[in-house]
Protein backbone atom coordinates (compact mmCIF):
# COMPACT_ATOMS: atom_id res chain seq x y z
CA UNK A 1 0.00 0.00 0.00
CA UNK A 2 1.33 3.69 -1.30
CA UNK A 3 -0.65 6.63 -0.97
CA UNK A 4 -0.27 9.31 -3.11
CA UNK A 5 -2.04 12.72 -4.41
CA UNK A 6 -2.96 13.69 -7.81
CA UNK A 7 -3.83 17.30 -8.39
CA UNK A 8 -5.86 17.67 -11.29
CA UNK A 9 -5.12 21.37 -12.79
CA UNK A 10 -7.67 20.69 -15.77
CA UNK A 11 -10.55 21.13 -12.75
CA UNK A 12 -8.97 23.53 -10.44
CA UNK A 13 -10.65 26.82 -9.89
CA UNK A 14 -8.45 27.87 -7.48
CA UNK A 15 -11.13 28.64 -4.57
CA UNK A 16 -9.16 27.77 -1.21
CA UNK A 17 -11.39 25.42 0.17
CA UNK A 18 -8.96 22.90 0.62
CA UNK A 19 -6.55 25.77 2.48
CA UNK A 20 -9.61 26.10 4.80
CA UNK A 21 -10.78 22.88 5.12
CA UNK A 22 -6.81 22.03 6.01
CA UNK A 23 -6.60 24.71 8.70
CA UNK A 24 -10.12 24.20 9.77
CA UNK A 25 -9.35 20.30 10.20
CA UNK A 26 -5.70 20.61 11.95
CA UNK A 27 -6.34 24.18 13.53
CA UNK A 28 -3.79 25.52 11.78
CA UNK A 29 -2.40 29.04 13.35
CA UNK A 30 -2.38 32.34 11.14
CA UNK A 31 0.67 32.61 8.99
CA UNK A 32 1.79 28.93 8.24
CA UNK A 33 -0.13 26.24 5.75
CA UNK A 34 -0.06 22.84 5.16
CA UNK A 35 -1.70 23.07 1.82
CA UNK A 36 -2.17 26.41 -0.12
CA UNK A 37 -2.55 27.44 -3.78
CA UNK A 38 -0.08 29.16 -5.72
CA UNK A 39 -1.37 31.39 -8.20
CA UNK A 40 0.28 32.57 -11.40
CA UNK A 41 -0.24 34.55 -14.10
CA UNK A 42 0.40 33.89 -17.64
CA UNK A 43 0.73 35.99 -20.78
CA UNK A 44 -0.28 39.56 -21.97
CA UNK A 45 -3.15 40.82 -22.06
CA UNK A 46 -5.65 39.68 -23.78
CA UNK A 47 -4.38 36.79 -23.80
CA UNK A 48 -3.73 35.30 -20.44
CA UNK A 49 -4.31 32.43 -17.95
CA UNK A 50 -4.16 32.16 -14.50
CA UNK A 51 -3.10 29.24 -13.07
CA UNK A 52 -3.78 27.07 -10.03
CA UNK A 53 -1.17 24.32 -8.19
CA UNK A 54 -2.00 23.28 -5.29
CA UNK A 55 1.07 22.60 -3.41
CA UNK A 56 1.74 20.61 -0.11
CA UNK A 57 3.88 18.03 1.26
CA UNK A 58 4.61 15.41 -1.58
CA UNK A 59 4.78 12.25 0.51
CA UNK A 60 8.44 11.21 -1.12
CA UNK A 61 9.00 7.66 -1.37
CA UNK A 62 12.47 8.80 -0.18
CA UNK A 63 11.89 11.89 1.88
CA UNK A 64 14.89 13.69 2.80
CA UNK A 65 13.40 15.52 5.47
CA UNK A 66 12.87 11.98 7.50
CA UNK A 67 17.06 11.33 6.68
CA UNK A 68 18.14 14.63 8.04
CA UNK A 69 15.52 14.59 11.40
CA UNK A 70 17.93 13.81 14.50
CA UNK A 71 14.75 12.56 16.60
CA UNK A 72 12.66 10.67 14.14
CA UNK A 73 10.04 13.03 14.70
CA UNK A 74 9.14 12.39 11.15
CA UNK A 75 8.78 8.98 9.87
CA UNK A 76 7.58 7.20 6.85
CA UNK A 77 4.64 5.14 7.68
CA UNK A 78 4.31 1.51 5.86
CA UNK A 79 1.00 2.84 3.95
CA UNK A 80 3.75 5.55 2.18
CA UNK A 81 2.62 8.48 4.52
CA UNK A 82 4.93 10.63 5.87
CA UNK A 83 3.49 11.48 9.17
CA UNK A 84 5.57 13.65 12.15
CA UNK A 85 5.55 13.53 16.10
CA UNK A 86 5.41 16.95 17.42
CA UNK A 87 6.50 15.54 20.74
CA UNK A 88 9.56 14.13 19.70
CA UNK A 89 10.63 17.42 17.39
CA UNK A 90 13.34 19.69 19.00
CA UNK A 91 13.18 22.27 16.04
CA UNK A 92 16.03 22.52 14.48
CA UNK A 93 14.44 23.37 11.21
CA UNK A 94 16.78 20.59 9.68
CA UNK A 95 13.64 19.40 7.85
CA UNK A 96 12.97 22.64 6.46
CA UNK A 97 16.21 22.70 4.66
CA UNK A 98 15.96 19.48 3.54
CA UNK A 99 12.52 19.41 1.94
CA UNK A 100 13.05 20.68 -1.69
CA UNK A 101 9.42 21.57 -1.40
CA UNK A 102 9.04 24.01 1.41
CA UNK A 103 6.67 21.79 2.40
CA UNK A 104 7.77 22.06 6.75
CA UNK A 105 7.01 25.02 9.44
CA UNK A 106 7.43 25.88 12.46
CA UNK A 107 3.97 26.07 14.22
CA UNK A 108 4.07 29.35 15.90
CA UNK A 109 1.83 27.93 18.95
CA UNK A 110 3.74 24.18 19.64
CA UNK A 111 7.37 25.45 18.23
CA UNK A 112 7.59 22.11 16.25
CA UNK A 113 7.85 21.32 12.85
CA UNK A 114 4.20 20.43 10.86
CA UNK A 115 3.45 19.38 7.55
CA UNK A 116 0.47 18.29 5.80
CA UNK A 117 0.27 14.61 6.81
CA UNK A 118 -2.38 13.32 4.79
CA UNK A 119 -4.76 13.35 7.54
CA UNK A 120 -3.75 10.47 8.84
CA UNK A 121 -5.81 10.66 11.64
CA UNK A 122 -8.71 10.41 8.88
CA UNK A 123 -7.17 8.13 6.86
CA UNK A 124 -6.88 5.17 10.05
CA UNK A 125 -10.67 5.08 10.29
CA UNK A 126 -11.46 4.94 6.36
CA UNK A 127 -12.21 8.34 5.38
CA UNK A 128 -10.59 10.51 3.00
CA UNK A 129 -8.44 13.71 3.55
CA UNK A 130 -10.08 16.49 4.30
CA UNK A 131 -8.40 18.78 1.06
CA UNK A 132 -10.21 15.87 -0.68
CA UNK A 133 -13.53 15.80 0.70
CA UNK A 134 -14.25 19.82 0.17
CA UNK A 135 -12.86 20.51 -3.53
CA UNK A 136 -16.16 21.34 -5.19
CA UNK A 137 -14.27 20.20 -8.66
CA UNK A 138 -12.66 16.43 -7.09
CA UNK A 139 -9.72 18.45 -8.51
CA UNK A 140 -7.46 16.76 -5.95
CA UNK A 141 -7.94 12.54 -5.83
CA UNK A 142 -6.39 10.87 -3.52
CA UNK A 143 -5.74 7.01 -2.82
CA UNK A 144 -3.80 3.95 -2.33
CA UNK A 145 -1.94 3.98 -5.70
CA UNK A 146 -0.56 -0.04 -5.41
CA UNK A 147 -4.19 -0.62 -5.91
CA UNK A 148 -4.82 -1.07 -9.29
CA UNK A 149 -8.82 -0.25 -9.41
CA UNK A 150 -7.94 2.99 -6.97
CA UNK A 151 -9.07 6.20 -9.16
CA UNK A 152 -5.62 7.79 -8.52
CA UNK A 153 -3.78 4.61 -10.08
CA UNK A 154 -5.95 4.86 -13.07
CA UNK A 155 -5.05 7.79 -13.98
CA UNK A 156 -1.21 7.41 -13.27
CA UNK A 157 -1.85 4.63 -15.59
CA UNK A 158 -3.75 6.86 -18.43
CA UNK A 159 -2.89 10.53 -17.71
CA UNK A 160 0.51 12.47 -18.83
CA UNK A 161 1.18 13.64 -15.01
CA UNK A 162 4.35 15.82 -13.99
CA UNK A 163 5.94 16.07 -10.46
CA UNK A 164 7.72 18.97 -8.91
CA UNK A 165 12.01 18.86 -8.49
CA UNK A 166 12.09 15.40 -10.13
CA UNK A 167 15.87 16.00 -10.27
CA UNK A 168 16.14 15.62 -6.43
CA UNK A 169 15.94 11.53 -6.46
CA UNK A 170 12.88 11.70 -3.31
CA UNK A 171 10.41 10.35 -6.00
CA UNK A 172 7.45 12.37 -4.68
CA UNK A 173 3.87 10.76 -4.56
CA UNK A 174 2.14 14.34 -5.20
CA UNK A 175 1.01 14.41 -9.00
CA UNK A 176 0.34 16.81 -11.23
CA UNK A 177 -2.18 16.39 -14.56
CA UNK A 178 -2.01 19.86 -17.15
CA UNK A 179 0.84 20.87 -15.39
CA UNK A 180 2.49 23.85 -15.82
CA UNK A 181 6.43 24.66 -15.33
CA UNK A 182 5.98 28.37 -14.53
CA UNK A 183 3.90 27.25 -11.90
CA UNK A 184 6.06 24.44 -10.69
CA UNK A 185 9.49 25.36 -11.56
CA UNK A 186 10.00 27.93 -8.16
CA UNK A 187 12.64 30.08 -10.65
CA UNK A 188 10.35 30.63 -13.50
CA UNK A 189 8.26 33.57 -11.88
CA UNK A 190 9.99 36.26 -9.85
CA UNK A 191 9.02 36.65 -5.95
CA UNK A 192 7.62 40.13 -5.63
CA UNK A 193 5.62 42.15 -2.98
CA UNK A 194 2.53 42.69 -5.37
CA UNK A 195 -0.20 39.66 -4.57
CA UNK A 196 -3.66 39.29 -5.57
CA UNK A 197 -5.07 40.74 -2.41
CA UNK A 198 -2.04 42.44 -1.02
CA UNK A 199 -3.30 45.58 -2.78
CA UNK A 200 -5.90 45.43 0.05
CA UNK A 201 -2.68 47.56 2.05
CA UNK A 202 -4.32 50.82 -0.23
CA UNK A 203 -8.04 50.20 0.30
CA UNK A 204 -10.88 48.12 0.20
CA UNK A 205 -14.27 48.24 -0.53
CA UNK A 206 -15.95 51.77 -0.58
CA UNK A 207 -12.17 52.69 0.11
CA UNK A 208 -10.56 51.06 -3.40
CA UNK A 209 -11.53 53.88 -5.53
CA UNK A 210 -9.77 56.14 -3.37
CA UNK A 211 -7.03 53.60 -3.68
CA UNK A 212 -7.09 53.42 -7.56
CA UNK A 213 -6.98 57.01 -7.78
CA UNK A 214 -3.76 57.64 -5.45
CA UNK A 215 -2.38 54.26 -7.64
CA UNK A 216 -2.92 56.06 -10.75
CA UNK A 217 -1.68 59.48 -9.73
CA UNK A 218 1.22 59.13 -7.49
CA UNK A 219 4.37 58.18 -8.81
CA UNK A 220 6.00 57.79 -5.70
CA UNK A 221 3.47 55.49 -4.20
CA UNK A 222 3.86 53.48 -7.25
CA UNK A 223 7.42 53.11 -6.61
CA UNK A 224 7.16 52.48 -3.27
CA UNK A 225 3.86 49.44 -3.66
CA UNK A 226 5.50 47.59 -6.70
CA UNK A 227 9.46 47.46 -5.72
CA UNK A 228 9.28 45.28 -9.23
CA UNK A 229 13.40 43.72 -9.52
CA UNK A 230 14.26 46.50 -7.68
CA UNK A 231 13.70 49.07 -9.97
CA UNK A 232 12.63 52.90 -9.32
CA UNK A 233 11.92 53.63 -13.15
CA UNK A 234 8.39 54.12 -12.38
CA UNK A 235 8.63 57.97 -12.68
CA UNK A 236 7.79 59.04 -15.69
CA UNK A 237 4.01 59.44 -16.73
CA UNK A 238 2.11 59.98 -20.11
CA UNK A 239 -0.50 63.13 -20.66
CA UNK A 240 -3.03 61.09 -18.85
CA UNK A 241 -1.10 61.21 -15.75
CA UNK A 242 -0.72 57.59 -15.53
CA UNK A 243 2.43 56.09 -15.00
CA UNK A 244 4.49 54.74 -17.96
CA UNK A 245 5.87 51.72 -16.19
CA UNK A 246 2.34 50.88 -15.17
CA UNK A 247 2.57 48.05 -17.79
CA UNK A 248 4.67 45.60 -15.71
CA UNK A 249 0.97 44.67 -14.26
CA UNK A 250 0.60 43.38 -18.01
CA UNK A 251 4.01 42.07 -18.62
CA UNK A 252 4.74 38.95 -20.60
CA UNK A 253 6.45 37.34 -17.88
CA UNK A 254 4.82 35.03 -16.07
CA UNK A 255 4.18 36.33 -12.34
CA UNK A 256 2.86 35.13 -9.04
CA UNK A 257 0.10 36.80 -8.07
CA UNK A 258 -0.84 34.22 -4.45
CA UNK A 259 1.74 32.15 -2.39
CA UNK A 260 2.50 31.00 1.07
CA UNK A 261 3.85 33.75 3.25
CA UNK A 262 7.86 33.69 3.00
CA UNK A 263 9.37 31.95 5.80
CA UNK A 264 12.51 33.56 6.04
CA UNK A 265 16.19 32.96 7.18
CA UNK A 266 15.81 29.36 8.77
CA UNK A 267 19.45 29.16 9.81
CA UNK A 268 20.51 32.38 11.15
CA UNK A 269 23.68 34.29 12.77
CA UNK A 270 23.70 31.12 15.46
CA UNK A 271 24.60 28.49 13.04
CA UNK A 272 27.46 31.19 11.20
CA UNK A 273 28.60 31.86 15.03
CA UNK A 274 28.77 28.09 15.77
CA UNK A 275 30.36 26.62 12.71
CA UNK A 276 32.86 30.03 13.61
CA UNK A 277 33.25 28.81 16.64
CA UNK A 278 33.56 24.89 15.94
CA UNK A 279 36.22 25.39 13.42
CA UNK A 280 38.43 27.54 16.56
CA UNK A 281 37.75 24.65 18.77
CA UNK A 282 38.97 21.94 16.64
CA UNK A 283 41.98 23.62 15.09
CA UNK A 284 43.39 24.77 18.13
CA UNK A 285 44.08 21.00 18.51
CA UNK A 286 44.94 19.74 15.14
CA UNK A 287 47.29 22.39 14.84
CA UNK A 288 49.64 21.69 17.94
CA UNK A 289 48.96 18.27 17.71
CA UNK A 290 50.35 18.27 13.83
CA UNK A 291 53.01 20.37 15.27
CA UNK A 292 54.51 17.66 17.66
CA UNK A 293 54.05 14.58 15.46
CA UNK A 294 55.95 16.64 13.02
CA UNK A 295 58.60 17.15 15.43
CA UNK A 296 58.06 20.89 15.33
CA UNK A 297 57.53 21.20 18.80
CA UNK A 298 57.58 20.02 22.07
CA UNK A 299 54.38 19.91 24.15
CA UNK A 300 55.18 22.13 27.13
CA UNK A 301 52.43 22.17 29.79
CA UNK A 302 51.22 25.55 28.52
CA UNK A 303 51.01 25.09 25.31
CA UNK A 304 49.05 21.94 25.84
CA UNK A 305 46.74 23.88 28.68
CA UNK A 306 46.17 26.60 26.46
CA UNK A 307 45.09 24.08 23.48
CA UNK A 308 42.79 22.44 25.72
CA UNK A 309 41.33 25.14 27.46
CA UNK A 310 40.90 26.72 24.27
CA UNK A 311 39.44 23.70 22.56
CA UNK A 312 36.94 22.98 25.39
CA UNK A 313 35.90 26.78 25.35
CA UNK A 314 34.83 27.52 22.06
CA UNK A 315 33.71 23.66 21.80
CA UNK A 316 30.97 25.04 24.73
CA UNK A 317 30.16 28.02 22.63
CA UNK A 318 29.74 25.56 20.24
CA UNK A 319 26.69 23.73 21.84
CA UNK A 320 25.14 27.53 23.50
CA UNK A 321 24.97 28.58 19.62
CA UNK A 322 23.31 25.26 18.45
CA UNK A 323 21.01 25.01 21.55
CA UNK A 324 19.87 28.95 21.05
CA UNK A 325 19.38 27.91 17.43
CA UNK A 326 16.47 25.39 18.44
CA UNK A 327 12.64 26.37 18.36
CA UNK A 328 12.94 23.67 21.41
CA UNK A 329 15.92 24.11 23.19
CA UNK A 330 14.78 21.67 26.30
CA UNK A 331 14.76 19.19 24.01
CA UNK A 332 17.99 18.95 22.54
CA UNK A 333 19.08 16.28 24.93
CA UNK A 334 16.72 14.12 22.24
CA UNK A 335 19.61 14.13 20.04
CA UNK A 336 21.70 11.69 22.08
CA UNK A 337 18.97 9.99 24.06
CA UNK A 338 16.65 9.67 21.31
CA UNK A 339 18.73 9.43 18.03
CA UNK A 340 17.85 8.94 14.41
CA UNK A 341 21.22 7.46 13.31
CA UNK A 342 20.93 8.65 9.53
CA UNK A 343 21.12 12.02 10.57
CA UNK A 344 24.64 13.70 10.41
CA UNK A 345 23.23 16.26 13.74
CA UNK A 346 22.84 13.32 15.48
CA UNK A 347 26.55 11.90 14.09
CA UNK A 348 28.07 15.58 14.99
CA UNK A 349 26.38 15.30 18.74
CA UNK A 350 28.16 11.96 19.30
CA UNK A 351 31.21 13.38 17.57
CA UNK A 352 30.98 16.59 19.93
CA UNK A 353 30.31 14.53 22.90
CA UNK A 354 34.00 12.28 22.04
CA UNK A 355 35.79 15.30 21.27
CA UNK A 356 34.66 16.88 24.69
CA UNK A 357 35.34 13.66 26.36
CA UNK A 358 38.93 13.23 24.89
CA UNK A 359 40.14 17.09 25.90
CA UNK A 360 39.11 16.35 29.17
CA UNK A 361 40.83 12.92 29.30
CA UNK A 362 43.95 15.30 28.24
CA UNK A 363 43.99 17.60 30.94
CA UNK A 364 43.64 15.05 33.51
CA UNK A 365 46.33 13.11 32.05
CA UNK A 366 48.47 16.36 32.19
CA UNK A 367 47.49 17.10 35.23
CA UNK A 368 48.53 13.55 37.12
CA UNK A 369 51.46 13.48 35.02
CA UNK A 370 50.53 10.09 33.03
CA UNK A 371 52.63 10.25 30.39
CA UNK A 372 51.90 7.26 27.67
CA UNK A 373 47.83 7.98 28.23
CA UNK A 374 48.24 11.70 27.70
CA UNK A 375 50.29 11.05 24.19
CA UNK A 376 47.07 8.66 23.40
CA UNK A 377 44.51 11.01 23.91
CA UNK A 378 45.52 14.15 22.89
CA UNK A 379 47.02 12.15 19.56
CA UNK A 380 43.35 10.46 19.48
CA UNK A 381 41.92 14.24 19.55
CA UNK A 382 43.18 15.00 15.97
CA UNK A 383 41.22 12.98 13.65
CA UNK A 384 38.27 13.46 15.96
CA UNK A 385 38.91 17.19 15.64
CA UNK A 386 38.56 16.79 11.57
CA UNK A 387 35.44 15.07 12.39
CA UNK A 388 34.39 18.16 14.36
CA UNK A 389 35.52 20.62 11.80
CA UNK A 390 33.64 18.78 8.55
CA UNK A 391 30.54 16.92 9.98
CA UNK A 392 28.54 20.32 9.40
CA UNK A 393 29.05 19.88 5.36
CA UNK A 394 27.74 16.05 5.43
CA UNK A 395 24.79 18.27 7.20
CA UNK A 396 24.15 20.61 5.11
CA UNK A 397 24.48 18.05 1.64
CA UNK A 398 21.54 16.19 3.54
CA UNK A 399 19.34 19.48 2.93
CA UNK A 400 18.68 19.02 -0.33
CA UNK A 401 16.48 21.85 -0.32
CA UNK A 402 19.48 24.18 -0.77
CA UNK A 403 21.59 22.86 -3.98
CA UNK A 404 24.48 25.18 -3.28
CA UNK A 405 24.94 22.79 -0.08
CA UNK A 406 25.66 20.53 -2.46
CA UNK A 407 28.91 21.32 -3.15
CA UNK A 408 31.74 18.67 -2.88
CA UNK A 409 33.67 21.07 -1.97
CA UNK A 410 32.27 22.70 1.35
CA UNK A 411 34.32 19.60 4.00
CA UNK A 412 37.12 20.85 2.79
CA UNK A 413 36.23 24.52 2.75
CA UNK A 414 35.50 23.82 6.61
CA UNK A 415 38.68 22.01 7.07
CA UNK A 416 40.77 24.46 6.01
CA UNK A 417 39.20 27.45 7.89
CA UNK A 418 39.57 24.80 11.01
CA UNK A 419 43.21 25.23 10.38
CA UNK A 420 43.41 28.54 9.69
CA UNK A 421 41.43 29.43 12.86
CA UNK A 422 43.86 26.95 14.70
CA UNK A 423 46.85 28.79 13.59
CA UNK A 424 45.28 32.50 13.98
CA UNK A 425 43.92 32.05 17.75
CA UNK A 426 47.84 30.21 18.53
CA UNK A 427 49.36 33.45 17.23
CA UNK A 428 47.25 35.77 19.39
CA UNK A 429 47.53 33.74 22.55
CA UNK A 430 51.36 33.74 21.52
CA UNK A 431 51.22 37.40 21.42
CA UNK A 432 49.24 37.82 24.82
CA UNK A 433 50.33 35.34 26.52
CA UNK A 434 53.84 33.79 25.32
CA UNK A 435 53.21 30.27 25.28
CA UNK A 436 55.69 28.78 22.97
CA UNK A 437 57.52 31.04 20.74
CA UNK A 438 59.72 28.65 18.77
CA UNK A 439 57.15 27.43 16.77
CA UNK A 440 55.85 31.08 15.50
CA UNK A 441 57.13 30.42 12.12
CA UNK A 442 55.47 27.60 11.69
CA UNK A 443 52.11 28.79 12.73
CA UNK A 444 53.12 31.75 10.32
CA UNK A 445 53.87 29.49 7.35
CA UNK A 446 50.72 27.36 7.98
CA UNK A 447 48.28 30.54 7.78
CA UNK A 448 49.79 31.83 5.14
CA UNK A 449 49.29 28.59 2.98
CA UNK A 450 45.92 27.86 4.34
CA UNK A 451 44.79 30.91 3.04
CA UNK A 452 46.09 30.58 0.07
CA UNK A 453 44.24 27.26 -0.50
CA UNK A 454 40.97 28.83 1.25
CA UNK A 455 41.14 31.60 -1.34
CA UNK A 456 41.83 28.87 -4.11
CA UNK A 457 38.99 26.80 -3.04
CA UNK A 458 36.67 29.97 -2.78
CA UNK A 459 37.56 30.47 -6.62
CA UNK A 460 36.76 27.12 -7.48
CA UNK A 461 33.62 27.25 -5.92
CA UNK A 462 32.50 30.30 -7.75
CA UNK A 463 33.81 29.85 -11.39
CA UNK A 464 32.83 25.88 -11.69
CA UNK A 465 29.73 25.91 -13.69
CA UNK A 466 26.82 24.68 -11.26
CA UNK A 467 24.26 22.08 -12.34
CA UNK A 468 21.49 23.99 -10.84
CA UNK A 469 19.90 27.11 -11.80
CA UNK A 470 19.41 27.62 -7.80
CA UNK A 471 22.77 27.31 -7.10
CA UNK A 472 23.84 29.79 -10.28
CA UNK A 473 21.38 31.98 -8.53
CA UNK A 474 23.28 32.08 -5.27
CA UNK A 475 26.74 32.76 -6.82
CA UNK A 476 25.55 35.56 -8.44
CA UNK A 477 23.74 36.69 -5.14
CA UNK A 478 27.14 36.56 -3.18
CA UNK A 479 29.18 38.08 -6.31
CA UNK A 480 27.16 40.04 -7.56
CA UNK A 481 23.80 40.48 -5.39
CA UNK A 482 23.44 41.23 -2.09
CA UNK A 483 26.33 39.89 -0.58
CA UNK A 484 28.98 41.13 -2.99
CA UNK A 485 29.94 43.78 -0.69
CA UNK A 486 30.61 40.72 2.20
CA UNK A 487 31.94 38.91 -0.37
CA UNK A 488 34.72 41.19 -2.20
CA UNK A 489 35.47 44.07 0.59
CA UNK A 490 34.65 41.36 4.22
CA UNK A 491 36.15 37.77 2.52
CA UNK A 492 38.40 38.38 -0.38
CA UNK A 493 40.67 41.82 0.71
CA UNK A 494 40.43 42.07 4.52
CA UNK A 495 39.54 38.25 5.56
CA UNK A 496 42.06 36.73 3.14
CA UNK A 497 44.46 38.83 0.60
CA UNK A 498 45.51 41.85 3.62
CA UNK A 499 46.09 38.66 5.99
CA UNK A 500 48.15 37.34 3.67
CA UNK A 501 50.15 40.22 2.67
CA UNK A 502 51.04 41.17 6.41
CA UNK A 503 52.46 37.75 7.30
CA UNK A 504 54.48 37.94 3.71
CA UNK A 505 55.99 41.26 4.28
CA UNK A 506 55.67 42.20 8.05
CA UNK A 507 57.95 40.53 11.02
CA UNK A 508 56.08 42.42 13.75
CA UNK A 509 54.53 40.57 15.88
CA UNK A 510 51.72 42.80 16.11
CA UNK A 511 50.73 42.92 12.54
CA UNK A 512 51.22 39.30 12.46
CA UNK A 513 48.48 39.20 15.48
CA UNK A 514 46.02 41.89 13.32
CA UNK A 515 46.47 39.76 10.65
CA UNK A 516 45.29 36.52 12.65
CA UNK A 517 42.15 38.82 13.85
CA UNK A 518 41.28 39.83 10.38
CA UNK A 519 41.92 35.63 9.43
CA UNK A 520 39.12 34.98 11.95
CA UNK A 521 36.72 37.83 10.84
CA UNK A 522 37.32 36.45 7.82
CA UNK A 523 36.11 33.26 8.42
CA UNK A 524 33.02 34.11 9.90
CA UNK A 525 31.91 36.51 7.19
CA UNK A 526 32.44 33.51 4.91
CA UNK A 527 30.33 31.34 7.12
CA UNK A 528 27.56 33.73 7.70
CA UNK A 529 27.21 34.29 3.21
CA UNK A 530 27.39 30.67 2.86
CA UNK A 531 25.05 29.85 5.16
CA UNK A 532 22.14 32.36 4.84
CA UNK A 533 22.56 33.08 0.64
CA UNK A 534 21.27 29.93 -0.61
CA UNK A 535 18.19 30.59 2.24
CA UNK A 536 17.25 33.55 0.09
CA UNK A 537 16.52 30.94 -3.01
CA UNK A 538 12.64 30.22 -3.40
CA UNK A 539 11.80 26.88 -3.04
CA UNK A 540 7.99 26.96 -4.16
Amino acid sequence: MKYGFIIDNRKCIGCHACTTACKSEHDIPVGVNRTWVKQVEKGSFPDTRRLFSVMRCNHCSDAPCVDICPTEALYTRDDGIVDFDNDRCIGCKSCMQACPYDALYIDPETHTAAKCNYCAHRIDIGLEPACVNVCPEHAIISGDMDNPESEISQLLARQAVKTRKPEKATQPNLFYIDADDVSLIPNETDTSDITLWGSQSLGVGHFAKEAEKIAYTNADVIAETLKINGSNSVTNHTTSGVPKSIDVLMNKKAKRVYDTPDKGILWGWEVSGYIWTKAIASGAVFIPVLAWLLGIVKLSPALVWSSVITGMLFLLLTGVLLIMDLDQPKRFPYVLLRPQFGSWLVKGGYTITIYGTLLVLTGVALFFNWEVFFSIVFALSAPVAILIAIYTAFLFAQAKGRDFWQSPTLSLHMFIHAIMAGAAIFILLEYFIGIEPSWMSFLKSTLAISIVINLASIILEIVTTHPTKDATLTVQMIVKGRYRKLFWGGIIICGNLIPLILLLTAGESITIAIASILTLMGIYITEHVWVEAPQRISLI
